[in-house]
């Protein structure tokens, strides 16, 4: 039991991590049926970081950008986030689904799109 009580911000840090690399993976699996149903991928990383190296078919909008620009994202298919790492685009999946986007999913890296 000492371990764990040490230890637990590492095995907290250990978890989230998983956590986000199991997610990322389970919508990189999803996602060629998403592009089949018309899908919306935006990349929320800034404009300069988007512009060094992007995935085809992205929307960039920098996550500081994204509540003044929701029009620009159709509200009628699901829309995949992606950026550096996976936080700013689990932000970013926060902010559409407090505006009322139903299907938002974090791929993580923008480079899973490439997937």
């Amino acid at each position: 039991m000492d371990f764990l009580h040490n230890n637990w911000p590492l095995l907290a840090l250990v978890a989230w991590f998983g956590y986000k690399w199991w997610n990322a993976r389970r919508v990189v699996a999803m996602l060629p049926g998403l592009k089949a149903q018309g899908v919306t991928l935006v990349d929320v990383r800034t404009a300069a970081e988007f512009a060094q190296a992007s995935a085809p078919e992205t929307l960039n909008i920098p996550l500081n950008e994204l509540s003044t620009r929701l029009d620009e994202i159709p509200r009628s298919s699901a829309v995949v986030v992606g950026c550096a790492s996976g936080t700013r685009s689990g932000m970013a999946r926060r902010v559409l689904k407090k505006h009322g986007y139903t299907q938002v999913y974090n791929i993580g890296t923008w480079r899973n799109f490439l997937k």
